[in-house]
């Protein structure tokens, strides 16, 4: 489930048909704004997504805890169904109590520094602090090279980050390929996760499937 808007706007996204109105990333994504958003109500939401009938959904965004107090009656129907529930979000924004009693897990991706976007917006102390106590997080990191390792050292130590992960920047199979074999070698040896992205390789940046 992706919602819409997010309080970043990272130059580089491959979403930015979620928030960027303007013309501020570099994705080079075409997309027609007016087309992107539509207004469903929570019924229509649960039907939707139970009809899958799959084991897991995603709740993504661009920054879907933005939105968590209207979606808490999607997620509360989900669980009811014994459907696992995971958000991935930007680290921005802290999980509500009600959130979190919910059993969801969190997929925590904090924003570096090749992002675009200035420090104060994009790591927000007290919600890294509150995610790294939760029993059910990871951490996920978007590396260009293995100079951003560097930054990402900095943020697990200060914010005592557990279950870190880092993928490749890149829109592409050869760029997520290449990116890989820059990174591993750097990643395994801080004995973090390294993780690609199997829905580039498989169909490239196309959307829809």
């Amino acid at each position: 489930m992706r919602l819409g808007g997010c309080n970043l706007t990272c130059r580089w996204c491959d979403t930015p048909y979620t928030w960027d109105w303007k013309g501020e990333s570099d994705s080079g994504i075409a997309y027609r704004a007016a087309d992107e958003l539509h207004a469903l109500t929570v019924t229509e939401v649960t039907e939707r997504l139970l009809g899958f009938g799959v084991d897991l959904i995603v709740v993504s965004g661009g920054e879907p805890l933005s939105q968590q107090d209207r979606v808490l009656p999607v997620i509360r129907a989900l669980r009811e169904h014994r459907v696992a529930v995971e958000f991935e979000t930007n680290g921005t924004v802290e999980p509500s109590d009600a959130l979190v009693a919910t059993g969801a897990r969190f997929n925590v991706s904090p924003k570096l520094a090749h992002s675009g976007v200035a420090e104060e917006r994009r790591i927000v102390a007290q919600a890294l602090r509150r995610f790294a106590r939760l029993p059910e997080v990871s951490f996920k990191f978007v590396c260009g090279d293995t100079a951003d390792l560097a930054e990402v050292d900095e943020l697990v130590r200060r914010f005592d980050l557990k279950n870190v992960w880092v993928m490749p920047r890149g829109q592409s199979p050869e760029e997520i390929d290449a990116g890989m074999r820059t990174l591993a070698d750097e990643v395994t040896a801080r004995k973090w996760n390294l993780s690609g992205r199997l829905h580039v390789n498989v169909w490239g940046s196309k959307r829809g499937v």
